[in-house]
């Protein structure tokens, strides 16, 4: 049930505006700040067409197009003009906004990175990907951790872009720090639409949590991205769905109280806390070890696949980047808090 995407609005419930943005093509100057303006007349539009709607979602490469370039001219700031308009439309029409911005990195190459930004035109959550879509994308992987915040109408948010939604270990991190409804923006093209929609609504039911979810659509004369807006429910059910039709906002309204309902009182398949307790039937408090070899590796920093020396794609080149001569830096602070990765960030009170 979705209040018929949010018309309805219920006393508990937060309505969600997922945006099928066009695919652009932005290659100049000239042309990002056009498409700047373009997304900031699509928050008007999500608030005229839906009155109640409290969060408006637009996808990965809304600002950028598919081009991966990543030419200094065309990499954004925190403190640059795209992010304030951006801040000032939310301002201006009082709601949530989700964007997708490709961040100016000094030390190297540029971070894919998302904001959540509040209906008084702060900014609340910053994160940089995590798992950028080799071989096929430049981007630095994100090093400041999966922040989960208190969002509209009192809703724990967490946000993933796009390949991040494929591990499921990136799900359950927005689960183990509170997240109710998880966002995922993507630029997907229509080849990866199957896995696509089984990974959105395997990530809600396996940790009871709603899922929305929404790529770039429609073609740049190159690539032809897929639209595909989901809503999942916390048991896995869609209860959303686009199809291909450029700039079309798809919307529901999401209940987190029945997401905090079914964590509590769930018995069979209350996965999130099963996980953590194996058992617990047979033994009092259930198994509280770690029994995956991949976990504990990963840990000790000598995870290694069994066909490690038969992988063939193993950087870009393949899609004509060089081999990178640098090495991972490690975590770092989020800009918004003091909290590293390992921390959970909730309740942000001041913007970068």
């Amino acid at each position: 049930m979705s209040g018929l995407s949010g018309l309805n609005k219920s006393p508990n419930g937060m309505v969600i505006g997922l945006v099928q943005l066009q695919l652009p093509v932005v290659d100049t100057p000239a042309q990002l700040a056009a498409q700047t303006d373009r997304i900031v007349e699509m928050v008007g539009k999500a608030r005229r067409s839906y009155a109640g709607m409290d969060l408006v979602v637009f996808p990965e490469y809304a600002l950028h197009g598919l081009s991966m370039n990543t030419a200094e001219d065309l990499m954004v700031t925190l403190d640059g003009p795209e992010v304030a308009a951006f801040k000032a439309a939310c301002l201006q029409h009082r709601i949530w906004g989700c964007f997708s911005i490709m961040e100016k990195n000094p030390g190297g190459n540029p971070y894919n990175t998302g904001l959540v930004i509040d209906d008084q035109g702060e900014l609340k959550l910053y994160y940089r990907k995590y798992h950028p879509w080799v071989p096929v994308e430049p981007w630095e992987p994100g090093n400041m951790g999966i922040p989960v915040i208190t969002g509209p109408r009192g809703v724990k948010l967490a946000l993933i872009i796009c390949h991040d939604g494929m591990f499921p270990e990136m799900a359950r991190e927005c689960a183990y720090q509170g997240a109710e409804v998880m966002i995922r923006t993507a630029g997907y093209t229509a080849p990866i639409r199957h896995a696509w929609q089984i990974t959105n609504q395997a990530n809600a039911f396996q940790n009871l949590m709603v899922t929305a979810s929404v790529c770039l659509c429609g073609s740049d004369g190159t690539f032809d991205s897929m639209g595909e807006a989901m809503v999942c429910n916390f048991d896995g059910t869609v209860m959303a769905q686009g199809g291909g039709r450029p700039d079309e906002i798809v919307c529901a309204e999401v209940r987190a109280d029945l997401v905090r309902e079914a964590r509590r009182h769930w018995g069979v398949e209350n996965n999130p806390y099963q996980f953590f307790h194996r058992g617990y039937v047979a033994v009092r408090g259930g198994a509280q070890d770690c029994p995956y070899t991949f976990m504990q590796d990963m840990v000790a920093g000598r995870a290694r696949l069994p066909w490690e020396d038969e992988v063939v794609h193993t950087d870009g080149t393949s899609c004509g980047f060089a081999p990178p001569e640098r090495t991972h830096r490690g975590a770092e602070p989020n800009l918004l808090t003091s909290s590293t990765p390992a921390v959970a960030q909730s309740d942000l009170k001041d913007a970068a």
